[in-house]
């Protein structure tokens, strides 16, 4: 591969609708693209899923800028480059700062797939012709809200419905949930809004047939995970602990969990994220893939990586409307009946948009191999 440019774009774009955790409301959703660019004038395109304020991760948008254009490029332009799979071993000095890293080497793997003329499904090794996909609901007004829009998206065909909850918003919920939805695979995310003196909260959860429990705990804990799923019929499901195949191996011997939530850009890329997809099919722990309300590019990676066979439980993938009055795309990501089709065609398989790019483009700049 021989990398001519690569554009760096800082955009900002509305979501339809805020969407609330246990550590804030998002409502614009600001984020990087970035574009590799070889000499044939093929481009390929990743995604910075990294926040506007440090609340999911230390990473904002500000950060991964700084990073990618004064240590990651540099990085890449000193050797030659044959596979994707060689750019996270470049990366190694830089500590962390997993965001920036997917974004630049997820960018690179599209552009690989064009050029091989395949789907970058299967050049990571997918296949799936099609995903199932669940939805996530932020926290709601109240009960009544949060009833109604899972009646809506139970109603489009979504395979699994995952609510947010935090102290205050949890038990009560979950049960009026179940009450009205008795049948659904339902599972509850708590963006580390828990201590081990909520265990017996948490525990009370184990009455309504929970598909897992993701993250209660501290984003960097194992330890008090492993206590706390000796204490849960539920299963706990890590995300935020989870940055590499050496922490999920960490976390299975210790018995943290016995699912893993995949996300592209907190493992730090496509090639990190087949290497625990890896690990766990041998362990046979389960893995699904987050969602970290991507537009359209960032997407796309997520349908491609889910298209391995240890993907087993439906993720977060939802539909381009579910999100976004445009995307970024095209086509844009549609759902029927909770399955997403995977794209044929070269690389990601959808088309960026670039009137729309432009249009929600805050400043952009280019780098170029040997300058």
């Amino acid at each position: 591969m021989k990398i001519h440019s690569i554009i760096l774009r800082m955009l900002t774009m509305r979501m339809k609708s805020p969407f609330t955790t246990s550590f804030g409301t998002e409502w614009n959703k600001q984020f990087i693209l970035v574009e590799a660019r070889d000499e044939d004038g093929r481009s390929g395109w990743g995604e910075a899923v990294a926040m506007a304020e440090p609340l999911y991760n230390e990473e904002t948008v500000d950060t991964v800028w700084i990073l990618l254009k004064k240590h990651l490029l540099p990085l890449l332009w000193q050797r030659e480059l044959n596979h994707p799979r060689e750019v996270a071993g470049w990366f190694t000095p830089i500590r962390r700062n997993y965001m920036a890293k997917a974004a630049v080497e997820g960018a690179i793997w599209d552009l690989f797939a064009k050029e091989q003329g395949i789907p970058l499904y299967r050049a990571l090794g997918g296949n799936k012709n099609a995903i199932d996909v669940g939805i996530s609901i932020g926290i709601q007004k109240n009960q009544e809200e949060l009833l109604a829009v899972i009646e809506k998206y139970c109603n489009e065909g979504y395979k699994r419905i995952k609510i947010k909850i935090m102290p205050g918003w949890d038990t009560e919920i979950i049960a009026a949930v179940r009450c009205r939805f008795p049948d659904i695979l339902l599972m509850a995310d708590a963006n580390s809004a828990y201590t081990l003196e909520d265990i017996n909260r948490l525990a009370a959860l184990d009455r309504y047939q929970l598909m897992m429990l993701e993250q209660p705990l501290a984003h960097d804990d194992m330890i008090d995970h492993a206590q706390l799923q000796q204490q849960l019929r539920t299963p706990v499901c890590l995300d935020e602990s989870i940055h590499s195949v050496e922490d999920a191996r960490k976390a299975i011997e210790l018995g943290s969990c016995r699912i893993i939530n995949i996300k592209v850009g907190r493992v730090g890329g496509l090639t990190e994220a087949c290497r625990i997809h890896d690990f766990c099919r041998s362990h046979n722990v389960p893995v699904w893939c987050g969602g970290m309300l991507e537009s359209g590019i960032g997407r796309a990676h997520n349908i491609a990586i889910t298209t391995l066979p240890g993907f087993t439980l439906p993720g977060d993938t939802a539909a381009s409307s579910r999100y976004w009055e445009q995307d970024l795309i095209l086509p844009e990501v549609t759902v029927e009946q909770g399955r997403v089709q995977v794209p044929e065609e070269p690389g990601i398989g959808y088309e960026p948009c670039r009137e729309r790019i432009d249009y929600h483009t805050l400043y952009s700049e280019t780098f170029r191999n040997g300058e």
